[in-house]
């Protein structure tokens, strides 16, 4: 999943971006608006860590729902072919 992406989402995302960066708040999840080079700061800033290691972090976080979504097409995919093999 591009950032672009994540960026319009961030609603939805930025539950699961707390839950891997416990020490952000919800007011810096509110204040990010899926800005990535924020969320590098802020996760750099809180956490101590040198500013290549927290972009790694967060390529990783982001990359991590590509593999969700190609998981979730694979299935579908197979459910979709299961159901059409008994068909005439």
């Amino acid at each position: 999943m591009n950032w672009d992406q994540i960026e319009g989402k961030w609603k939805q995302y930025s539950g699961k971006a707390k839950t891997k960066w416990g020490k952000l708040t919800d007011n810096d999840m509110a204040t990010l608006s899926g800005k990535k080079d924020q969320l590098v700061g802020l996760v750099q800033e809180r956490y101590g860590i040198a500013k290549d290691e927290a972009e790694r972090q967060v390529n990783d976080w982001g990359n991590s729902f590509s593999d969700d979504n190609a998981a979730q097409r694979d299935e579908n995919a197979r459910r979709d072919k299961s159901r059409g093999a008994g068909s005439v």
